[in-house]
């Protein structure tokens, strides 16, 4: 706070908070992100340009292996069917968007951006980062991640239930991920790079007029 009584570090919390919102509801809710205009389903078998967010491309490091499943196999057939549903579904954009979805959700969560990670998940899961956060600020600790690379992002399951559909990415990424004491002890993790694999749940009503895809769940594999 400035000598004028001004709290402006709030000010600037909240224009960046604001941001990040924008940035992922430009990937997760727009036709930028998850969504595209109908094409033909086929195995992609080389990673896409970089995404376009707010009408700019964004240059990512280097671009993660990714396939949609043979459209013959189970689950190729599942993510023809949500395609039924809504004809603008598309697995491998929706891929483009879920990895900028897990470095954004990830950077988030070590920021401990609640506002940001609201619009992001579903109810269950934000309680879950949520109480995480809070138990971190509690200890006086801070949370040191920075993803690296990501070397793979590749869809693991579907499931379309009515007109709910769920899609689980596994994620393969190298990552410093650390927890610090006030101190500035390492708590867990290390500052090593280390590979993680994660496997993230999005779900979303593709009969909704919301084009959202939050994550439902997500664990370690």
């Amino acid at each position: 706070m400035d000598s004028s009584g001004f709290p402006i570090d709030l000010v600037l919390f909240a224009m960046i908070a604001g941001f990040l919102v924008l940035r992922l509801r430009s990937i997760l809710g727009r036709r930028t992100g998850f969504e595209r205009p109908p094409q033909p389903y086929q195995a992609q078998p080389g990673a896409p340009g970089a995404p376009t967010i707010d009408g700019r491309a964004e240059t990512l490091p280097a671009a993660p292996s990714r396939a949609v499943p043979d459209p013959a196999s189970p689950l190729g057939v599942t993510l023809a069917r949500m395609q039924g549903v809504d004809r603008d579904f598309d697995p491998a954009r929706f891929l483009d968007g879920a990895e900028q979805a897990f470095r954004m959700i990830v950077e988030a969560f070590a920021a401990g951006n609640r506002d940001s990670l609201r619009n992001l998940l579903s109810d269950d899961t934000y309680r879950g980062f949520a109480t995480a956060i809070d138990g971190r600020e509690a200890a006086g600790q801070t949370q040191k991640t920075e993803i690296k690379g990501i070397h793979a992002a590749t869809i693991e399951e579907a499931d379309l239930r009515g007109t709910v559909a769920s899609i689980t990415v596994r994620f393969v990424s190298d990552q410093i991920n650390a927890t610090e004491s006030k101190e500035g002890q390492i708590v867990t993790g290390t500052d090593a790079v280390t590979e993680i694999t994660d496997l993230w749940t999005f779900e979303r009503d593709l009969t909704s007029r919301d084009p959202s895809w939050r994550l439902v769940a997500a664990r370690s594999a």
